[in-house]
């Protein structure tokens, strides 16, 4: 487990690679049926092994798998990415260790339940790593003697267009092909009056119709599309237009930019600009750039950890006994959760960053999250004896299980348009879940009044009924 633990948390995200790789699948293959057999406890050993070995040939084989694996995992771990890789079913053998391990550990006095409880939050945490995407980034565009475009991509396979970049697919050429430097700044053709640039350390081109004398501006992209691509891609470079060139057409001329991580951007020969991304990309290419768009790791956190509090705020409410007790454990609980998804999302993804533990070193950043999910873990289990020793109302607790994936929805949803681009200015996203999020609480708090009446002292005793 702690081979797993520093491996996908440090070792991976340092040195992405075979053995990093390969380490991680047959670690993991040892911690999973052990997790997976606590979900039945100790008489359920050899069918989590087997469960393991069909799920891992599964998600490692097919595409199919493999994408139900990456939403899985995005729901636990943040934004994640599941390839399917034949190869690493190599690592199957590893699961007969996982066997051995277990049969051990069930023989001998170490097999306490507490035991199960204070490696549960290890074991969780150490599979709930996530693998550093390689994002493409368009750095260079050229048009080779052949009036074909080119746009060079890093970590990813180039692009050509044999059209005037109306249609774009994989670049196929020959190792020993002449590359040609790419360029900030070129004239039309046969029309030296009219020429482009691209902005320093900006998404931006701008003309000139005077042969370069003064620049006035053709393309920039909006202020809300910046903060888009700032979230997606934060700490990343190539967040600039970096090249562009001009292409002659019977019709007029055409504009190719190399748009950095926002991929290629054209201005076709009507004048009209047109981001088109990634054209062309292969599956595994698309996925990866789907992977960088759809981080929102930061709100999905915070409606997580209001949707938990309504959970356990509303169940408190209705408890007929020990009510400060278990609001004690609820808050810490909710705390708990906050901190190690929080900490988990920086440490999981790229680019990722957690205000709160951005001052400590790695080593302490993974103790702190490790402390976080255990709070958090043990507490919701506390809460959930108390919720039986408090006698806690049935109606109560339906209510609240009902309001806390509407508060979820209503905090996540509207941020999820937002990235999609609807709406569009960051602003109204938060407006809009602010007003959802306050319409649910103040319903789900008049339902709550009504099924769970105040007591004279919810800390030990109750109002007779």
């Amino acid at each position: 487990m702690l081979v797993l633990l520093v491996n996908d948390h440090l070792l991976k995200q340092a040195w992405p690679g075979f053995v990093t790789g390969k380490l991680s699948d047959v670690a993991g293959l040892v911690v999973a049926p052990a997790l997976l057999a606590m979900l039945f406890w100790r008489r359920a050993d050899l069918a989590a092994t087997v469960l393991t070995g069909l799920l891992f040939t599964l998600v490692k084989s097919t595409e199919t798998g493999a994408e139900l694996a990456s939403q899985a995992w995005t729901l636990v771990a943040g934004p994640s990415r599941v390839l399917a890789d034949s190869t690493d079913l190599l690592a199957l053998p590893a699961l007969a260790l996982a066997w051995w391990v277990r049969h051990r550990s069930l023989q001998g006095p170490g097999s306490a339940r507490w035991r199960v409880l204070v490696t549960m939050p290890l074991a969780v945490l150490a599979v709930a790593a996530t693998s550093a995407a390689q994002v493409p980034t368009a750095h260079s565009v050229e048009v080779d003697d052949d009036d074909r475009i080119i746009v060079r991509v890093s970590s990813a396979s180039s692009r050509v267009s044999e059209d005037g970049g109306v249609t774009w697919s994989e670049l196929s050429y020959d190792s020993t092909d002449k590359v040609r430097p790419g360029q900030s700044a070129a004239c039309v053709p046969k029309q030296a009056t009219r020429c482009y640039r691209v902005v320093a350390n900006r998404m931006a081109v701008e003309q000139s119709d005077d042969g370069g004398r003064t620049w006035g501006p053709s393309w920039a992209m909006s202020e809300n599309d910046v903060e888009r691509l700032e979230r997606t891609y934060s700490g990343l470079k190539g967040r600039t237009s970096m090249g562009l060139a001009v292409l002659p057409r019977p019709e007029g001329h055409v504009v190719v930019v190399a748009n950095g991580l926002d991929g290629i951007l054209v201005r076709d020969v009507r004048g009209t600009w047109q981001r088109l991304g990634w054209p062309g990309a292969s599956d595994e290419e698309a996925a990866e750039a789907e992977f960088a768009a759809l981080d929102l790791s930061s709100e999905r956190n915070v409606a997580l950890f209001l949707g938990a509090c309504m959970l356990f705020g509303g169940i408190g409410a209705g408890l007929r006994r020990l009510q400060r007790v278990f609001t004690g454990f609820s808050v810490a609980t909710c705390l708990g959760l906050f901190l190690a998804l929080t900490g988990s999302t920086a440490a999981g993804s790229f680019g990722g960053h957690s205000w709160l533990l951005a001052d400590l070193d790695t080593y302490t950043q993974v103790a702190a999250i490790l402390v976080s999910a255990t709070v958090a873990i043990v507490g919701a289990l506390t809460c959930l004896v108390l919720v039986f020793a408090g006698r806690a109302r049935p109606a109560t607790v339906a209510v609240s299980a009902g309001a806390a994936p509407l508060v979820y929805a209503s905090v996540y949803f509207p941020f999820s348009g937002w990235a999609a681009g609807f709406p569009d200015a960051y602003g109204v996203a938060v407006a809009v879940a602010v007003l959802l999020t306050a319409l649910v609480i103040l319903t789900s708090v008049a339902l709550l009044k009504i099924v769970a009446p105040p007591y004279l002292d919810g800390s030990s005793t109750s109002r007779p009924t």
